[in-house]
């Protein structure tokens, strides 16, 4: 799992590339980026995959804000990135999400 941020010079956005390793996929068919970015809607925000396996998906979010988020693989296993800037309790499970600090 990686996250990779590239600020936006004439933008208060910032380029968010999110991917998850091919070997915590597995056979996955689907994964899903799903967070506060698309207000938690599980098939909103496709990942896609890549020749490795891994699945990969860029979005541009608002700097200056942190979000929350966790992968869904195919509708039915939640992962958390573990190289996210920190963890948060989520208030809907007895979990934790991943945030992204931008």
């Amino acid at each position: 799992m990686a996250l990779s941020k590239k600020f936006l010079k004439n933008k208060p956005v910032c380029k968010v590339t999110f991917t998850l390793a091919p070997d915590l996929v597995q056979d996955a068919k689907k994964v899903f980026l799903v967070g506060e970015f698309n207000d938690w809607k599980v098939d909103a925000t496709p990942m896609r995959k890549l020749k490795d396996g891994a699945f990969t998906r860029t979005l541009d979010l608002e700097a200056g804000r942190d979000y929350q988020f966790r992968y869904l693989i195919d509708g039915r296993d939640w992962v958390n990135d573990w190289q996210a800037d920190r963890y948060e309790f989520s208030p809907f499970g007895n979990c934790e999400n991943s945030v992204v600090s931008l």
